[in-house]
């Protein structure tokens, strides 16, 4: 292309960092910074950040990014049109609107200090843990939005003091970082989008507003919220402070929806993202279709005030990456993520041992709060290898239940061939996709830009501001044509009964929260 055509910024806010990708008009990236930031654990369970220093990340991020694609040449500074936006979902921070200060550090998604909260709600509602199913499509979960929400409110004497003086703003991460980067205290805008609140519990899937009946159940005041916007429209303008001052925020999206877009998923189509966790959606179009099997029904993406909205099932992974990390960091068995694959691979299989990463419990298909990790099987014939293999291993046999109950629930709507397509940093791992196939039975297709989220949010900002065409943006076969296919070789008899063995292991990590020195 000519360095004179037009560009896309996208910020990519995840759980352990952030990113800002500058995107040339073929959604090309041609300039990237990344940062990680810290992660606070201050008690068993329990999952913080620091909502200023994420903020500081991203204003890293982006001036880094301009200044090495200013190096090479593009005029980013006059030929930027629009900027995405997609987030690490659930996690939640209630801040000050007179100072903008936040009032506690956000509370992460994985983190299940709310259990107790999610057990008294379970007990006191008429429909017990899916009370609220209808409406939102979630269960009560320690993972959702709301219950953090609450925990803050009864547990944050500075919450509870700027609520009552309509001083609180309550966000994800998204609503966040939109208000920052549209004024802050000074005419910050206050907003979300259909997908971020459709992971609150508070959102109602058919009327894509905020259910005025579980904010009244839950005692929660609906003036804390923000307003919901869809994924691909003009939000507001950066504000001065910023670099690209007055471009337009024109797209916003969850991670997982926005990796659904940046792999080009339509109807009857599933992609599965190995981040720190793993997070399997299928694009169900314009129907919602209820879970009967431990899934969630959830938006997949709504692409312009007027557009349709697509539904999706989703089934969450709360452990993926996070497992290795726990490797690396804790265990120390290894010393950077990417050796995994090496030792992994001098073992044909993990003999016999399975690994369930339970740290804060089971999410999706399971929703066991009371798990804990196991790791079951060992002999004196073991070695860290079988272990490290054992560990890729839990990662493809959880986003494996994920992928069978949503087999069970979408019926219809799946595609005559089903291709998993994958995404995320984990993906690099070749024995973890060779390992997916096999205990899958089905192909696994990598792209070649593994990046898919922060694309997916560049082309909802491109889509938003008429740089880009649906047509374009759902074009697989021109988005596959460099991908890597990964096909199944295990042996019918030997994936049944290694899914048989990983079941076992499984039901041995219930009943543990409780357990005491």
């Amino acid at each position: 292309m000519a360095k004179e055509d037009f560009f896309i910024g996208a910020i990519d806010q995840g759980t352990s960092s952030s990113r800002f990708i500058i995107y040339d008009d073929s959604a090309k990236p041609i300039g990237s910074h990344q940062v990680e930031f810290t992660q606070f654990y201050p008690q068993a369970g329990w999952v913080e950040h620091d909502p200023m220093e994420i903020l500081e990340s991203v204003k890293v991020c982006v001036a880094k990014a301009v200044d090495k694609a200013t190096a090479d040449g593009f005029n980013v500074d006059k030929n930027l049109k629009a900027i995405g936006l997609t987030n690490q979902r659930e996690t939640t921070l209630v801040w000050s609107k007179s100072t903008g200060i936040p009032l506690y550090n956000a509370i992460v998604w994985m983190d299940a200090r709310t259990t107790a909260i999610c057990s008294r709600l379970e007990k006191q509602l008429s429909g017990g843990k899916s009370h609220f199913v209808e409406s939102c499509g979630l269960p009560i979960s320690s993972y959702f939005s709301a219950v953090k929400l609450l925990w803050l409110i009864e547990n944050v004497e500075a919450v509870k003091e700027a609520i009552n003086k309509k001083d609180a703003l309550f966000g994800t991460i998204d609503t966040w970082l939109i208000w920052q980067l549209t004024g802050g205290l000074k005419g910050g805008l206050h907003v979300t989008d259909v997908s971020n609140a459709s992971r609150t519990m508070l959102m109602n899937l058919k009327t894509l507003d905020w259910d005025a009946s579980t904010l009244q159940e839950l005692g929660i005041p609906a003036e804390i919220l923000p307003k919901i916007v869809s994924n691909a429209e003009v939000i507001g303008n950066v504000a001065a402070g910023w670099p690209f001052t007055g471009v337009p925020i024109a797209g916003c999206l969850g991670d997982q929806h926005a990796a659904m877009l940046g792999q080009a998923c339509c109807k009857g189509e599933a992609k599965s993202t190995y981040g720190t966790g793993a997070f399997i959606l299928m694009n169900t179009g314009d129907e919602i279709v209820k879970s009967a099997h431990g899934l969630l029904t959830t938006v997949a993406f709504k692409l312009g005030k007027e557009a349709k909205t697509s539904y999706a099932l989703e089934g969450s992974v709360a452990i993926a990456g996070a497992a290795v990390q726990w490797l690396r960091d804790s265990v120390g068995m290894i010393s950077s993520s990417k050796e995994i694959e090496e030792l992994a691979s001098q073992v044909e299989s993990a003999k016999g041992v399975y690994f369930v990463p339970a740290f804060n419990g089971l999410f999706a298909p399971y929703w066991r709060e009371d798990a804990r990790g196991v790791c079951i099987g060992i002999t004196r014939f073991t070695t860290k290898a079988h272990i490290a293999r054992a560990v890729l291993e839990c990662i493809a046999f959880q986003v494996k239940d994920v992928l069978d109950s949503m087999h069970k629930d979408a019926g219809n709507v799946e595609s005559n061939e089903f291709l998993l397509r994958v995404d995320g940093g984990a993906t690099v791992n070749n024995l973890l996709m060779q390992i997916q196939a096999d205990l899958t039975g089905n192909a696994v297709i990598r792209p070649s830009d593994i990046e898919t989220t922060a694309r997916g949010a560049a082309f909802a900002a491109g889509l938003a501001v008429g740089l880009f065409k649906e047509e374009y943006i759902f074009d697989s076969k021109d988005k596959m044509k460099d991908a890597i296919v990964f096909h199944p070789v295990m042996t019918q008899e030997v994936r049944t009964k290694k899914v048989d063995s990983w079941g076992k292991a499984v039901v041995r990590s219930y009943d543990l929260a409780d357990l005491t020195l």
